[in-house]
């Protein structure tokens, strides 16, 4: 675990104090408030200029305080909660009466998870409660998972950002709607649809009326280049089209570039679904800084593993 004692404490001492921290979990590095504080809640959505009626996933300590904030707890929920967590897997159930209208994006559901990464662990144990925390960035934008990334992003918005070290997925969490005895994936991510299958049998089919998640919008998680995501078959092409344009090129694939490329900067990306999903994010923002006119991606593989 890192993140030293002083820093830990003065995290711990900003949530009480109704202000905002960067918290390391095992998907990307939240921007973590009292969840039980509306005015530390309004203050998340300033600092990353998101919609209020977008949900925020509430973080907590273990499965017992599930009850503090949902009415329900079906047993597909506690199957699912059993099985993944602490993990990348959030639930979203019919909310407590006491949760603030302004943490579900006034709907009649919350999303809850119990992260896996140690040092968020042993911040919620030491608060005592739920810590609201969506990506810690601006709203739209790359998701951060360093603590160098918060900083860049924020600023002096967060008053302390624990140092956690690089997020071990890299991908924000696997949502699973258990709601009106249904059971429904609401955003894919490391934990696959097969894998919850296996857990509660057959997933429910998205239909209508399906809870609002974070990250569900059309645009969402994006550099501030203008991205392109291009076929593998028709990457090299594209280059040289965007050449003879005289466009500025910045390139993340899954193999290595080609002699004598264009592009200003190119990142070779992990062939496995895994270890790209951890890079993805660093990636598209290490390139980002390039100033490039556009930024190629690779299509990522068809198949279960790389949904996310």
């Amino acid at each position: 675990m890192s993140g030293s004692a002083a820093e830990f404490e003065a995290a711990l001492a900003a949530l009480r104090a109704g202000e905002l921290i960067g918290l390391p979990t095992e998907t990307v590095y939240g921007l973590g408030a009292d969840a039980a504080n509306p005015d530390a809640v309004r203050k998340v959505f300033a600092a990353k200029g998101r919609p209020a009626d977008h949900p925020l996933i509430v973080h907590l300590a273990d499965v017992s305080q599930v009850p503090q904030w949902a009415s329900e707890f079906p047993p597909a929920a506690q199957a699912l909660a059993r099985r993944y967590w602490p993990g990348p897997l959030t639930l979203v159930l019919p909310k407590a009466a006491g949760v603030l209208a302004e943490v579900t994006g006034g709907q009649d559901t919350v999303a809850l998870r119990v992260p896996s990464h140690p040092l968020a662990l042993a911040l919620l144990r030491a608060f005592g409660g739920g810590i609201a925390a969506p990506s810690a960035n601006r709203y739209g934008r790359v998701s951060p998972t360093r603590a160098a990334h918060v900083r860049e992003e924020l600023g002096d918005a967060v008053a302390v950002v624990l140092d956690g070290g690089d997020c071990e997925v890299g991908l924000e969490s696997t949502i699973v709607g258990c709601v009106d005895g249904r059971v429904l994936l609401l955003r894919p991510g490391r934990i696959t649809r097969q894998d919850i299958e296996a857990v509660v049998g057959p997933l429910t089919g998205s239909g209508v009326d399906v809870p609002r998640v974070p990250g569900s919008v059309k645009s969402h998680y994006s550099p501030r280049t203008a991205v392109e995501v291009v076929e593998p078959g028709d990457l090299d092409s594209r280059i040289a089209q965007l050449q003879r344009q005289g466009l500025k090129l910045a390139v993340l694939a899954r193999r290595s570039a080609p002699a004598g490329t264009p592009a200003v900067a190119w990142i070779t990306a992990p062939q496995d679904a895994a270890s790209f999903g951890h890079d993805l994010y660093a990636s598209l923002r290490t390139l980002d800084a390039q100033r490039a006119d556009r930024l190629l991606v690779e299509a990522p593989p068809h198949g279960e593993a790389w949904v996310a």
